[in-house]
């Protein structure tokens, strides 16, 4: 599948220029079901004698206010990153908006509703900082700035670090930040043909914005000189080195003079861990997925996590694990591991079968000892992973393979033969067994978790790999030792479950959910009507960015009403963009934090993790989700291994 994804708003976009906002109220039906007088799909809304900002809904948990400018987006984006709503999520400034996240559909309401009461002060929030950035003035598209805006080289350099720039809002990438300053001193128009690749350490211009380009990308902004300022460091705290709110002086220098570290040593190379699980062939793509790294849109980071944040959530409660643990993703199975150290596992998601083998090398804890992380050796416990008391109350996997109730059931681990994996329910991979998952008969992405959690080091409190930024775990890899973090003591594992995602059969077509807005009002009648009235099919260069669709062969794509270029603006998981083509795409985990494209309408919540499953070939079919389809069924942080009175289903009926 295709690393491609569909164009966010930056650098090598046409869009996203200040000002370029409709600031007229949307005539879609862009509230989510449910809202009361006052939270209708686009509300004015504001205290007496202040700007009244637009409610645009973007699905059920989120809201875009828009504030018509990028002073009142500042204001309004300062003042919410100060005085959160109660289950706020994510604020995130653009050029005309501002998009507000929240944890449910029920805080999102109530947020709107407040909106109305909220009295942002002119200069709310702190100062930031004044971040000084060194410029060679070199660069290839520094001549023609000068034909265009009059001043001749010299002049832009004069006007370019003469000016004070304002870090207004991030977006595009990790770092990048887009830079104003008052009285424009600088508008010039992107180039008619991006670049393919823009170095790292770029200083560029287009309309009225600068910026630094933190990492190589393509982009087609007007390249006046370089820098080795290093914009994004995973490492630093923070790890932007420019943040919304700073000031920025840019100082001409004649040459960068980087100086080497000559005390920086390789880091050693760790030893073996005694309880992991060993790659031996990762399948087309296995990734390191946890529930994500939210609230880091303003730095460009998408949040990133399980695109099928349901079945991680269900493959962790069956072996005992908090809902936030790592998992493996693995795309069309595949994936080949085996164990060191007693684990137990659970599968879920896309449906795949595998088998269970002796490994023709035994690692060396394989007497029956299980050996710890920390190098204690003593027998096999739940502090360790081990399947002793792990399975101690699960039910039979299947008819063949009994349960494990006893620590010397354990110690006897099973050789010279070959077991069946069981779906949806805990099993045992004993040391020294290797694991062979097939291809998922239908669906995607199939979820892998083992008892304890993967031990691997944060990224921006995240062990996510996001595939778009490059943030997190590199894709998992054959050779690769996965550690396994030791057990709490008392976790106990779950029964086998029915499958939290009901995926159609190959062949059969998928429906999605939606909410119109928050851009509706940007699209033709028919177009509306045609989203929902005709059959998608979902295209090869899907990823984890965003589902991607085949142009339709029953007619025109989507048509807008307005051709006018979208001021950049933020968008949220499940948001159908559509792009000049008119083919939707569908933003999945690793989707960019803004985007220059107008969304036509947002994916139900309770949907997202069957569109996670659309494997290519698939038609899917869009229908306006109804009040009770609209709810986020929210997945429990831990769940007891027997169902008490009080629990219900993901149905809604008892337990």
């Amino acid at each position: 599948m295709s690393s491609g994804a569909s164009r966010a708003d930056g650098p090598h976009g046409s869009g996203g220029r200040a000002g370029s906002g409709d600031g007229a109220r949307s005539s879609g039906p862009a509230a989510p079901a449910g809202t009361n007088a006052g939270e209708a799909g686009d509300d004015v809304v504001g205290s007496p004698g202040s700007p009244a900002p637009t409610v645009r809904w973007a699905g059920t948990e989120a809201f875009l206010l828009d504030c018509g400018s990028l002073p009142e987006v500042v204001r309004w984006h300062a003042h919410l990153a100060a005085h959160p709503f109660p289950g706020q999520v994510d604020v995130l400034a653009a050029a005309t908006t501002v998009l507000v996240s929240f944890a449910s559909a029920r805080t999102a309401r109530a947020g709107a509703s407040a909106v109305g009461s909220v009295a942002p002060a002119e200069s709310a929030g702190e100062q930031g900082r004044t971040v000084e950035i060194p410029v060679v003035y070199d660069g290839e598209d520094l001549a023609e700035v000068a034909r265009l805006t009059g001043l001749g080289e010299r002049g832009v350099v004069e006007a370019h670090t003469g000016a004070l720039w304002t870090a207004a809002f991030g977006g595009f990438a990790p770092g990048f930040t887009y830079l104003v300053a008052d009285g424009d001193p600088l508008d010039v128009p992107r180039r008619d043909s991006p670049r393919t690749a823009v170095p790292a350490g770029s200083v560029a211009l287009a309309g009225t914005f600068s910026a630094v380009y933190p990492r190589s990308s393509p982009g087609g902004w007007q390249l006046i000189g370089r820098t080795d300022a290093v914009l994004w460091d995973e490492t630093r705290e923070p790890p932007a080195l420019i943040r919304p709110g700073d000031t920025v002086r840019y100082r001409a220098v004649r040459e960068l003079v980087t100086v080497a570290d000559d005390a920086t040593v390789a880091p050693a190379r760790p030893s073996p861990a005694a309880h992991a699980l060993v790659v031996e062939a990762p399948g087309m793509q296995t990734l390191v997925q946890d529930l994500g790294r939210p609230g880091l849109g303003d730095l460009g980071v998408p949040s990133s996590g399980a695109a099928d944040r349901a079945s991680a959530a269900q493959a962790n409660r069956l072996v005992g694990n908090d809902a936030p643990a790592e998992v493996l993703e693995v795309t069309l199975g595949g994936l080949s591991l085996t164990a060191r150290g007693h684990h137990v596992l659970a599968l879920t998601g896309a449906p795949v079968t595998g088998t269970i083998t002796r490994s023709a090398d035994p690692s060396p804890t394989e007497s029956g000892l299980s050996t710890t992380t920390a190098g204690a050796t003593r027998a096999g416990t739940a502090a360790d992973g081990d399947p002793a008391t792990a399975t101690a109350r699960t039910a039979p996997a299947s008819d063949t393979e009994p349960p494990v109730d006893t620590a010397s059931a354990v110690d006897a681990a099973p050789s010279g033969h070959v077991r069946s994996v069981p779906f949806c329910a805990p099993f045992a991979l004993y040391d020294g067994e290797r694991l062979r998952l097939d291809t998922a008969s239908r669906g995607l992405r199939c979820c892998v978790a083992v008892r304890g959690g993967l031990d691997l080091p944060e990224v921006l409190g995240s062990r996510s790999t996001d595939v778009l930024s490059g943030t997190g775990p590199d894709p998992v890899a054959a050779g690769d030792e996965l550690p396994v973090h030791p057990v709490p003591a008392g976790r106990a594992v779950g029964l086998p479950e029915p499958p939290e995602v009901e995926i159609q059969d190959r062949g059969e077509t998928a429906v999605l959910r939606i909410v119109p807005g928050p851009r509706d009002d940007w699209f033709t009648p028919e177009s509306l009507a045609a989203l929902t009235g005709r059959t998608w099919r979902v295209a090869t260069n899907s990823n984890r960015v965003g589902v991607r669709f085949e142009e339709p062969q029953d007619g025109p794509a989507l048509e807008r009403s307005r051709t006018e270029e979208l001021a950049s603006e933020g968008v949220v998981t499940g948001s159908l963009q559509v792009p000049h083509s008119g083919v939707p795409v569908l933003f999945l985990a690793d989707h960019p934090v803004t985007g220059g494209y107008p969304v036509i309408a947002v994916v139900a919540p309770r949907d997202l993790p069957l569109a996670a499953q659309l494997a290519p070939g698939t038609d899917v079919r869009f229908e306006v989700a109804e009040v009770a389809d609209t709810a986020r069924t929210s997945p429990p942080q831990s769940t007891p291994s027997q169902p008490t009175p009080d629990q219900t289903t993901r149905t809604g009926e008892s337990a």
